[in-house]
């Protein structure tokens, strides 16, 4: 299950993705179109910037806007950014490895033989599937609420 704040972080991608033309998008915009609390929003596009995903400008026309094409970003790097790892076992993160504690041989273990598949199907669908995809599908919201 992914994490409220993905959900929002998600959906303020899409807020972005969708801007009709290169003026940035106010926090008090993204919040109200997309019903994300205004201080979660805040602290989501920060880290979101810090990661490199999006750009902020300041001044009377300021706000947020996609540092890359929503082609470019995947499902899979907002999810990493906001709630870490994907992998639903520590010995199986490519970003955060570390041994399971209660592990005596990971090659015969066999819970992670089968999380494996399942970290491997899970990484491929969201590394595949950019913002502009899921954008394009119409189902971006219905998708996060049936969460």
């Amino acid at each position: 299950m992914i994490s409220q704040k993905a959900k929002y972080a998600l959906r303020a991608m899409f807020a972005l993705a969708e801007a009709t033309d290169d003026t940035p998008l106010r926090i008090a915009d993204i919040a109200e179109a997309k019903a994300i609390p205004r201080k979660f929003l805040e602290q989501i596009l920060l880290e979101l910037k810090r990661q490199g995903l999006i750009v902020s400008r300041r001044g009377k026309m300021g706000g947020y806007q996609l540092l890359r094409s929503a082609d470019d970003i995947t499902f899979g790097e907002v999810l990493r950014v906001v709630d870490g790892p994907l992998a639903p076992l520590p010995c199986l993160s490519k970003t955060a490895y570390h041994r399971c504690e209660d592990c005596q041989d990971e090659a015969s273990c066999h819970i992670r033989r089968v999380f494996a598949n399942v970290a491997e199907a899970t990484r491929d669908v969201l590394d595949r599937t950019s913002i502009a995809e899921a954008i394009a599908s119409g189902q971006t919201e219905a998708m996060l609420d049936a969460q």
